[in-house]
């Protein structure tokens, strides 16, 4: 999940809490001052009829229009003294006008006249449903929620995109970075403190990394160079030795093993010459090549050679499929793929070389998957196979860099897969 998003749930979260906290407090605030409001209605009210009492005047007529409501019943000094004199609390009354029931807020008082009797006073007026409060506070608080939600989250992506876009541009920049590519500098035109460290430190770090990959580029290139003319000179010397006449056949057993050995090390050291100039940028001219002719050659040349394993290749190719890249590398990317497919798939197994749109396709069978991680790295072998040196994959992997092409493995259905997309 990106950080801006991340960021902007987590306000949603924090708002979400402070609306429900806010709504809470709301309603029990609105719920105390309604009833206060009530209560100093009714103790009016109560007074005024205590008043009319104690001065022997005509009490109000009931339904006089107000909505309150009275009673007046004498009680007993014993009664007047067991209860408490003033009692507010909330109850059901019956409404005549409305032939029903209807919450009410009541006032008790219980007070005596001149003579000592006692009365007790009940009077009340209609309230509120706390129910339908409750219930229309929830339903703003839910339409303010979203609004302010709403408000808030785009104004906070607004802002962190202008204010995170020094480090967008950093990200951007790493996305199109290779090694070796000769990368343009560091994005740093901010004012930002942290975002200004950051990008000292990346082209720092950039710098180092590119020094550190001319040098292994250079080493590699010179030692492989250099191995050259003495691995040349020792296969002339062991071919002169097996053309001797005095030697034995248990010497030209020997022999025939060293010739080997040499020659998976001159294949070896050829490669990686080749890999140093890949990463060198040592070939930039680049023309229309047809991949499709160089797939057909690959699999039957590949066939003839290992026509031992049984190998059952099926085609999908189109007439043609032209690729703007340089012809050898092509043709390292195309052999590559397909001699992976004849070393590694088991013994009379099935194979398949297709191109769909722009991508060309190569899978075959195998019993397990392989390290996603790790699988294009140089010298990485799920095991050890006869004819292989364990750069081909590097070597198709290093080819897709160069041209940005993407390549792509998964293990489907007992399957090895292997996907080049080709740009257009």
């Amino acid at each position: 999940m990106r950080l801006i998003y991340r960021i902007a749930l987590r306000l949603g979260a924090v708002l979400l809490l402070l609306m429900t906290l806010w709504a809470a407090l709301f309603y029990y605030a609105m719920v105390d001052e309604i009833r206060d409001e009530a209560d100093d209605s009714l103790e009016d009210y109560s007074s005024m009829l205590i008043t009319r009492m104690l001065s022997g005047e005509m009490l109000p007529e009931q339904g006089d229009g107000t909505n309150n409501s009275f009673t007046v019943r004498s009680v007993d000094a014993a009664y007047a003294a067991a209860n408490d004199h003033l009692r507010y609390h909330d109850e059901n009354i019956y409404i005549p006008e409305k032939r029903e029931h209807e919450p009410a807020r009541v006032l008790t008082t219980i007070f005596s006249d001149a003579e000592g009797r006692y009365y007790e006073l009940r009077v009340a007026t209609p309230t509120f449903e706390k129910e339908d409060l409750f219930e229309a506070v929830l339903g703003w608080i839910v339409v303010l929620y979203v609004a302010l939600l709403i408000i808030v989250l785009a104004v906070t992506i607004i802002i962190f995109r202008r204010s995170l876009q020094p480090l967008y541009d950093l990200l951007h920049w790493l996305d199109a970075y290779r090694p070796g590519g000769k990368p343009s500098p560091v994005p740093n035109n901010t004012d930002v403190k942290e975002f200004h460290r950051l990008g000292v430190a990346l082209q720092q770090a950039v710098e180092r990394s590119e020094e550190l990959f001319e040098r292994q580029s250079h080493f590699i290139g010179n030692a492989s160079h250099e191995l050259q003319t003495p691995l040349a000179i020792i296969g002339n010397r062991v071919e002169w030795l097996l053309d001797s006449p005095t030697i034995g056949e248990e010497e030209a057993g020997e022999l025939f093993k060293i010739q080997n050995t040499l020659s998976r090390a001159v294949r070896l050291n050829k490669t990686l010459l080749l890999l140093t100039k890949i990463d060198n940028g040592q070939f930039p001219e680049s023309v229309d090549v047809d991949i499709v002719p160089i797939i057909r050659e690959s699999v039957e040349s590949y066939g003839d050679v290992y026509e031992e394993r049984e190998v059952h290749i099926s085609q999908s190719l189109p007439a043609e499929f032209k690729a703007r890249m340089n012809e050898s590398l092509a043709t390292t990317l195309v052999t590559n793929l397909v001699k992976n497919v004849f070393v590694h798939t088991p013994q009379g197994g099935a194979a398949q070389v297709s191109i769909s749109g722009r991508t060309l396709q190569v899978s075959n069978a195998g019993s397990e998957p392989l390290d996603k991680e790790h699988i294009f790295e140089r010298f990485y072998q799920a095991s050890r196979k006869k004819g292989s040196t364990g750069l081909g994959l590097a070597l198709v992997a290093a080819v897709c860099r160069y041209y940005n092409l993407r390549l792509e493995y998964f293990y489907s259905n007992g399957r090895h897969h292997f996907e080049v997309e080709f740009s257009e």
